[in-house]
């Protein structure tokens, strides 16, 4: 095993041990939200200086970059998903999934989303980013595997998606399926712009719009597997439409692990 594979390794272990601890030291042994938030905002942080270990800039081992064109595909992974949220709760009110608890779009509900938002923007996009570059960016990059078919990496990173989701397995097989077809657009998306940041959006976007949408559209789920399997079906559409998209850039393959 040589060198650079070494260092891919301790990287992985590290991160994961960051990502998972923050969960499972901070919020489980601890009961401490703070530690669990330290944890967390340590996983993103330790990631740049191991980025640089592995000899690229920035965040570049996981496919973060400062490109304009990367942030705009940030911005629009961002509407997409908010709209696909906002769809599916439709959807799944009208299949009996959800039931509405209260007016949609009332001045009360913008009022308490005024107050939450900043912290909810911060609490979203740490988790978010932190496991994409976990779940995605260091397996298409940093671990240094010849990627030489997208299929292959994106089953692979959507199965280890459902694997990353540790205190989630619990829940069953329409658990797992949703997150296995919320792993194959956000690998997706991945692979079609060749920059973490498309991902990132549909991800921290998902993950806002639970909390943006709740006093908008409040509702309470009636139907759990009911709403994993909508979920699912969701995120198979956002598969289905970047698939329509033309790939950009290079490949994401590294042969010795080193680029900038």
């Amino acid at each position: 095993m040589g060198t650079q594979a070494i260092r891919a390794g301790v990287v992985f272990v590290l991160l994961f041990a960051l990502y998972q601890g923050a969960e499972g030291l901070g919020a489980r042994v601890l009961h401490s939200a703070l530690a669990q938030g330290v944890l967390m905002i340590a996983c993103v942080v330790v990631a740049w200086p191991l980025s640089r270990w592995l000899g690229y800039r920035g965040y570049g081992a996981y496919a973060l970059d400062c490109a304009p064109a990367s942030f705009a595909w940030l911005g629009a992974g961002l509407l997409v998903a908010c709209i696909a949220k906002a769809t599916a709760i439709g959807a799944g009110e009208r299949l009996g999934i959800y039931v509405a608890t209260g007016a949609p779009f009332t001045a009360a509900g913008f009022a308490a989303l005024g107050t939450a938002l900043p912290m909810l923007l911060l609490s979203t996009f740490v988790p978010s980013i932190a496991e994409d570059i976990l779940a995605r960016g260091f397996w298409f990059r940093a671990a240094g595997i010849r990627w030489r078919r997208g299929l292959a990496f994106v089953a692979f990173s959507a199965g280890y998606f459902v694997l990353n989701h540790i205190y989630r397995l619990d829940r069953g097989p329409t658990e797992w399926l949703m997150i296995f077809c919320m792993g194959l657009a956000y690998a997706t998306a991945l692979w079609r712009t060749r920059t973490l940041w498309a991902a990132v959006g549909l991800h921290w976007g998902w993950n806002l719009a639970n909390g943006v949408l709740d006093p908008l559209l409040p509702a309470d789920t009636l139907d759990a597997h009911g709403s994993n399997l909508l979920t699912a079906a969701v995120h198979l559409l956002i598969v289905t439409a970047l698939l329509a998209i033309p790939r950009h850039g290079r490949s994401g393959v590294v042969a010795t692990g080193y680029a900038h």
